[in-house]
């Protein structure tokens, strides 16, 4: 039973096929507003288009996108051509679009003023980017067709006006779809040259379609960079493009232009003239003025006696030289008392004074203490000889000489008989020697 249903990408196609199939819906011609409008960084374009009752989706793809002539924006009514079909992943209609025209004003002024706008907030027409023209250009640079008028009347002004100045001129394209490119690529080759001290660009009058090339970004933004200044001579004086904001200059026509461009050489000639008689009366009335004031001074008084000009430097010269010595003196006597003051400090805590001070302490100290040892030492010999003496009085050997002797007992001073028995042995100890002796008999003292 499965086999009988469909699979939703099965429908998808077969709905998509029956779209394909329609011829109404293969070329439809629709007007509309745009809303949620959305440009993809791939260059796509994605929006909606509805009126009062419906609405539809739309997209424009980048290879369609590139050759519209303005932006499209929120709200704008536009008229499209394309073909409608089924968008397979979403499953939904919507209008594949080929063409957009805007609806009431042309599409061409509607991307003027969406350039011109866009540009205006980039800064490119800001009056202090703009670079002054030359007052005497050697070089004058002329980017325009080499067969319309306009070459024609801007070479003829050069040439009546300032034949000092070259003209180098740069064939350009200037009406059609590689106009534009053209004229930038030219510009930035006349700046790689360096010859020109200015250029000249534009062409004569026209449409707007034929005026075209110099309302696009690519031209606009060539002038901006130029570091050549550039007169934009586009179309009559009532034409007006984008070159004419960017450039530093704008000239009317092509002639004014070359006005612009270059100075007029008889009007030159007749401000030197004039500036030369100027200056010749100029320099005749200083020459009278400073003869004039060169005679007062001659015939001065100061003058018919010079010396007197500089007395009084001389005498002020004397009186600072008296007191320059005056200072001197006083200086080498207030520093002379500061020696003096200085020199008694010094003296006051010469180290030399306290080495002799310290010198006399030590050798006071030293005879001092020489006494003390001395009488310490005499008095010690004192206690040795009366402790001698003492000794000597208590001396058992002293008692022995006088026939005494000690007699011991197994090692102990036999100081009693009591300690005796008969048949001990005992050690007599006399001055000179020892002798050993046997307890024969003892007594006791009745």
């Amino acid at each position: 039973m499965s086999s009988t249903y469909l699979t939703v990408k099965a429908l998808t196609k077969y709905i998509k096929r029956k779209f394909e199939a329609d011829p109404h819906l293969r070329e439809v011609h629709v007007k509309g507003e745009l809303s949620n409008v959305k440009m993809h960084t791939s260059g796509h374009i994605y929006f909606t288009l509805k009126d009062d009752g419906a609405r539809i989706k739309a997209v424009m793809y980048r290879g369609q996108a590139s050759k519209l002539a303005f932006r499209p924006e929120e709200g704008m009514q536009v008229f499209i051509r394309g073909d409608v079909n089924v968008y397979e992943v979403s499953g939904e209609y919507q209008l594949y679009v080929q063409t957009m025209e805007p609806d009431g004003i042309g599409g061409l002024f509607i991307a003027f003023n969406q350039l011109k706008e866009r540009l205006g907030q980039e800064g490119l027409f800001n009056p202090n980017f703009k670079q002054p023209i030359p007052q005497f250009p050697k070089t004058v640079g002329v980017l325009t067709a080499t067969t319309g008028a306009a070459i024609r009347d801007i070479c003829t002004t050069i040439a009546r006006r300032y034949p000092q100045a070259e003209i180098c001129i740069y064939p350009t394209l200037v009406q059609g779809a590689s106009a534009a490119g053209d004229v930038a690529k030219n510009i930035a080759l006349a700046n790689q040259h360096k010859y020109c001290d200015v250029l000249i660009v534009g062409r004569g009058g026209g449409s707007i379609e034929d005026l075209w090339a110099f309302n696009e970004e690519i031209v606009a933004r060539a002038i901006f960079e130029s570091r050549i200044p550039i007169i934009s001579a586009v179309g009559h004086e009532t034409d007006t493009t984008i070159a004419d904001f960017v450039a530093d200059l704008r000239a009317p026509t092509p002639t004014a232009a070359a006005e612009l461009a270059v100075p007029n050489q008889q009007e030159l000639y007749q401000r030197v003239l004039q500036r030369k008689s100027q200056l010749h009366q100029m320099m005749t009335g200083r020459l009278q003025f400073e003869r004039s004031r060169l005679t007062k001074l001659q015939q001065s008084y100061p003058l018919a006696v010079p010396e007197r000009l500089y007395r009084p430097f001389t005498e002020r010269l004397a009186q600072i030289d008296t007191q320059l010595e005056q200072s001197m003196q006083l200086y080498m006597m207030q520093k002379r008392n500061v020696l003096n003051r200085v020199e008694s400090e010094l003296r006051l805590y010469s180290p030399k004074q306290r080495i002799d001070y310290t010198k006399r302490h030590v050798e006071s100290q030293t005879q001092q203490l020489t006494r003390a040892i001395f009488a310490h030492l005499e008095h010690n010999k004192k206690q040795f000889t009366s402790t001698v003496r003492t000794l000597e009085a208590l001396n058992p050997l002293a008692i022995m000489q006088k026939g005494f002797n000690l007699s011991y007992k197994e090692g102990q001073v036999v100081k009693s008989v009591q300690q005796l028995a008969v048949e001990d042995v005992i050690t007599v100890t006399y001055p000179d020697g020892q002798a050993q002796a046997r307890i024969l008999e003892v007594k006791g003292d009745d």
